[in-house]
């Protein structure tokens, strides 16, 4: 499994941006999709967004679709996800995974979790 690094969060305010960043060391990256998801205490972990190996093909969820954007470098083994608008439901721990692009929609197919970055919107 790809070991990855979440950065970037932070508190902002609401309908600032922010830019999430997702790294690894590993050289296998660009032969996976990559997913992004959050989870609130006391919530289930969902996803938000993913994108396939070579960019050609991107997912969101309803809530952050039009003000979320997925996307990567293959050349620098980076994902991000640049978030706009952002609401204070938009709080949550940011994670990214990688696999199939077929499998990324739902979390619980993943049972291995990396730390992942804190952010916090507030009104």
């Amino acid at each position: 499994q790809v070991q990855l690094t979440e950065s970037g969060g932070r508190m902002v305010q609401a309908g600032e941006p922010l830019r999430l960043s997702c790294g690894t060391s590993s050289l296998t990256f660009p032969r996976y999709a990559v997913g992004w998801y959050r989870q609130v205490p006391g919530k289930d972990r969902e996803f938000v967004a993913s994108i396939t190996r070579y960019s050609d093909d991107r997912k969101y969820a309803d809530s952050v679709r039009g003000r979320f954007t997925i996307s990567r470098d293959n050349n620098v083994k980076m994902a991000y996800l640049q978030m706009t608008l952002l609401k204070p439901e938009d709080t949550g721990v940011y994670y990214c995974q990688t696999g199939a692009y077929a499998d990324l929609w739902d979390p619980r197919t993943f049972t291995t979790w990396s730390q992942g970055t804190q952010v916090t919107v507030s009104s």
